[in-house]
Parts: structure tokens; C-alpha cells; sequence
């Protein structure tokens, strides 16, 4: 059973409320049909009820066992904007304005999570990172002890040599553009519980960099000899190692010739690279160039799951990540 397979069937056995904020749009309808059909979620649509139905008619899409809410005549309004108000009071949020706000999907789904009243949100197939993100880290925020949301990619390949059985988990390809020492600490610690519960792997991080043990001077290398530092002193129990190049990572004999006596080297099934730009290149080219597959980006630190999708999505990406926000959400 590969990895896509287990999350679905967890995901079938948790049953988790998962909110599409983009209700009326196609693809988003289609993937509702398809999560409904194998039963991997509680699928709750948000926008207006005529308008999903209207386009579910005219595509011949089956929805029926989604929840449709609409934002602007929910019953739920006050309550959530009471929330808001307690949350932002001191940013003069006022109720008239949370309100207003409440109009916007992308704030009503955060709200549905702050309230008890679902697990897990998905959004982004129309709308961008930043309108997607903002509400939520308003209002859901990130995890106690945690100050950065980061994004991963569970990237699988056929040689089931590579990583995990054929699984290698990229960090952060989505969100952090230059992360400091304390915050690439931090992606390698959530990184590690991101592995742990989607893909029951035993984490052994790689904190990589252009030198391994001391070859090459830099406060580039500096940087991640630090964050691993910091890393290690957040979870001590974690098999983590650093800075490293990549060979020495992935190549046992490279990695025991360079890095003599780690626990990491070698055999690393987590890569945590030192900036977004290493990090999103590195995660294409191994996915045009390799044909590994990439699942993700899967968004980390938040104290409930919310997941942002690519613009250019499919239908089954749509899929995938509701199996994944609901295992999250475990």
C-alpha cells in the first residue's frame, strides 16, 4: 500500500469536518463528489447554497451529503464574531467590522475551526497564499511554542531505496523566504511531527547546506549550524544532524566518509534546506527531472490544520489534501 493509500483509509476511519472555502468553484465541487463517494471526510462547502447548487446541476455533479453554509446568513455570525472581537480587541477590532469580515470565506472557515464546529480548512485553488493565511494565523494561530508556519512536500519515488521506503520529506518549499536560525530550528522540529503523523516516519532530519562538519566557512553555513543547535535543545529525542550537504545526506558512503558516526548521514529521510529558494528549486527539480511525485505543499505549525492550495491544482490534488488536512486534524 503506497503512501496516498494509507492516508485515505486513516482519513476514512477519523471522519473529520473539513472546510472547502471555495464552494462555488469547479474543481472544488468535483473533488467534493470524489471525497463524498469514498467517504473521506465530513465535506462542508462554503458560499452561497443557490450557487453550488446551481453549478453542481449544470456539471452534473453529485454533492448531496456536503454541507453547504453560507457565510453571510449563517446562524453562527454573532458567535464567531464575538471571537474575532475577543481575539483582536486590542487591534480595535470592532464587531460591526468582524462582522463584515465574516462575509469572506477565507475568514468564516478559520472561525468554524476557532469554534469547534470543524477540524481542518482547505482554500487557495482561486485565491493566493496571503489571503488564504492571513485569517487563519488571526485567529486558528500557530501551535504553542511555535512562531512560524512553514510548508512541506512528501516527494515519492519509485526506487523505494531513496529516504523512507522511496519517501523523502522537503522543508520549507512554501512559505518562509529566509527563515533565521530559530525558525529553521523550528521547521525542523515540526517537520519531524509533520512525517510522524501523515507517513508514520521515524524522522532522521538533514539540516542541509553547501558544507558538511566544517568544510566550508560562511555565516550561510553558520546559519544552519546554529538552527541545528537550536533543533536539537527543542526536541532532544529527534535524529538530527547538521550542516550537511546533500550527498552526504542521501549517500551512505559519502555521507560516512564526510560525517563519520552520525545518525543522520546517509540515511536521512528529512531535508531541511536553509531558504525557500533552495528549498522550492530543489523540490521541481526532483520532481520534473527524477519524476518523483509531490504531494504537497502540506502547511505545518498551525494549531489546526489549513492547507493552501496551488492555483494550478487538480482535481485529485484537491482530494489528496483532504485526506491529508483530516489526518492532520487527528
Amino acid at each position: 500500500m503506497d503512501l496516498l493509500e494509507q492516508i485515505r483509509k486513516r482519513a476514512q476511519m477519523l471522519q473529520m469536518r473539513i472546510v472547502l472555502a471555495e464552494g462555488t468553484e469547479l474543481r472544488t465541487l468535483l473533488a467534493t463528489e470524489i471525497c463524498i463517494h469514498e467517504n473521506l471526510a465530513k465535506i462542508i462547502l462554503l458560499g452561497n447554497f443557490q450557487s453550488i447548487h446551481e453549478i453542481a446541476v449544470r456539471e452534473g455533479i453529485n454533492i448531496q451529503g456536503a454541507e453547504i453554509i453560507d457565510p453571510r446568513t449563517s446562524s453562527k455570525r454573532e458567535q464567531y464574531a464575538q471571537i474575532m472581537v475577543e481575539i483582536r480587541r486590542n487591534k480595535g477590532l470592532t464587531i460591526e467590522d468582524a462582522l463584515e469580515s465574516l462575509n469572506d470565506p477565507l475568514v468564516f472557515g478559520p472561525l468554524m475551526i476557532k469554534a469547534g464546529d470543524a477540524d481542518g480548512e482547505i482554500a487557495g485553488a482561486i485565491n493566493a497564499t496571503g489571503d488564504v493565511l492571513r485569517p487563519a494565523l488571526q485567529y486558528v494561530k500557530t501551535l504553542p511554542g511555535v512562531t512560524v508556519v512553514s510548508g512541506v512536500f512528501f516527494m515519492l519515488f519509485k526506487d523505494k531505496s531513496i529516504g523512507e521506503n522511496g519517501i523523502l520529506v522537503f522543508a520549507d518549499c512554501a512559505v518562509m523566504p529566509d527563515p533565521d536560525e530559530r525558525q529553521l530550528a523550528e521547521i525542523a522540529v515540526t517537520t519531524a511531527k509533520t512525517a510522524r503523523s501523515i507517513a508514520n516516519i521515524e524522522p532522521r532530519i538533514a539540516m542541509l547546506s553547501f558544507s558538511t562538519k566544517g568544510s566550508a566557512q560562511h555565516p550561510l553555513v553558520n546559519k544552519v549550524i546554529n538552527a541545528t543547535r537550536i533543533a536539537r535543545e527543542l526536541a532532544p529525542e529527534l535524529m538530527i544532524d547538521g550542516e550537511m550537504q546533500l550527498d552526504a545526506a542521501l549517500n551512505m558512503e559519502i555521507g560516512q566518509l564526510k560525517a563519520p558516526g552520525s545518525s543522520v548521514a546517509g540515511k536521512a529521510n528529512i531535508l531541511v534546506f536553509p531558504g525557500l529558494e533552495s528549498a522550492n528549486i530543489g523540490y521541481k527539480l526532483v520532481q520534473r527531472l527524477a519524476g518523483a511525485q509531490a504531494i504537497g505543499p502540506i502547511l505545518q505549525g498551525m494549531a489546526a490544520p489549513i492547507n493552501d492550495l496551488s492555483r494550478g491544482c487538480s482535481v485529485s490534488d484537491i482530494v489528496n489534501m483532504v485526506a491529508i488536512t483530516a489526518t492532520q486534524a487527528e
